[in-house]
């Protein structure tokens, strides 16, 4: 059995890598990659390395070649719709039996910005006849980074997010998870929601508090007070939109998603957060 990873040198794809290492020979793991000179620790490990560019199409047939099942790491956004059926219409081509997409919550039916195009790949996929599994993955930790850093220095943790709930976790419990529905059976054409338990900012920002042993006080402003501090604090221009409509779709309920499908998934309870603060503290 080959298992492919798609983005494997990217933050969630290496860890991705790192926990099927701990089951599957590595003989028995590929790497797919833009630039293999990046990859050649995994080399090193014994996991072949391929070169695989969801912009180049081109060099995707022999990427999949001989993959039995497939992690497609969603692409960044731009042009992710195209990449991404280029790369379910190679898979199909080199026979590839199983694909898990890293998809976004609810996202048939949320008004999120961020789940059009995953709706759309969805629908690829499913459309494409591939068995498949969609891992609609809900917010990890270490996107908040950048606010965890201002909070340990002083500053509130700043949000407009209102009483809008989250369901945070680490990003190598998504790893494990999708590491999971690659090795194991029973996955077939599931779609699982995988959402940690649901936060809001307050009580996020009191878990930080404790393990940190600070002050974390939450301060709640409006979308254009937001975005104003935001681009005091050197977010770029053309990049505002994009952590305002965050706030607006955390506001609104888009990342509210109850689902016990996570810790289903991983077999155990999804590692509390104050450890995954913990691991941030120790990297700070």
């Amino acid at each position: 059995m080959k298992f492919l990873v798609t983005g494997a040198t990217g933050q969630l794809g290496s860890l991705v890598i790192e926990q099927l290492l701990k089951t599957v020979p590595a003989s028995d793991v590929v790497a797919s990659v833009r630039d293999p000179k990046k990859a050649e620790h995994l080399s090193a490990q014994g996991v072949e390395v391929r070169e695989g560019d969801f912009a180049r199409p081109e060099t995707l047939s022999s990427a999949f070649a001989g993959i039995d099942k497939l992690l497609m790491i969603s692409t960044s956004p731009g042009n992710r719709v195209a990449e991404q059926q280029a790369a379910i219409d190679a898979a199909k081509a080199a026979g590839v039996s199983f694909i898990a997409y890293t998809s976004a919550p609810n996202a048939q039916e949320s008004t999120f910005f961020l789940t059009e195009d995953h709706r759309q790949t969805e629908n690829a996929l499913i459309a494409s006849g591939i068995t498949y599994a969609i891992l609609r993955n809900n917010w990890y930790l270490e996107n908040e980074m950048g606010t965890i850093q201002a909070a340990l220095q002083g500053a509130p943790w700043l949000t407009s997010a209102g009483t809008g709930k989250v369901g945070w976790a680490i990003r190598r419990d998504y790893a494990e998870a999708a590491a999971n529905v690659l090795t194991h059976e029973g996955h077939n054409n599931k779609v699982y929601e995988l959402s940690g338990p649901l936060l809001t900012q307050e009580e996020l920002a009191a878990i930080l508090a404790e393990v940190s042993g600070k002050d974390i006080p939450v301060q709640q402003v409006d979308d254009a007070t937001y975005e104003q501090v935001m681009k005091e604090a050197g977010v770029p221009v053309d990049a505002l939109p994009f952590v305002v409509g965050i706030q607006t779709a955390i506001r609104q309920g888009s990342l509210a998603v109850d689902s016990q499908d996570f810790q289903n998934v991983l077999g155990h309870p999804n590692t509390p957060l104050s450890e995954g603060f913990r691991d941030i503290l120790k990297q700070s």
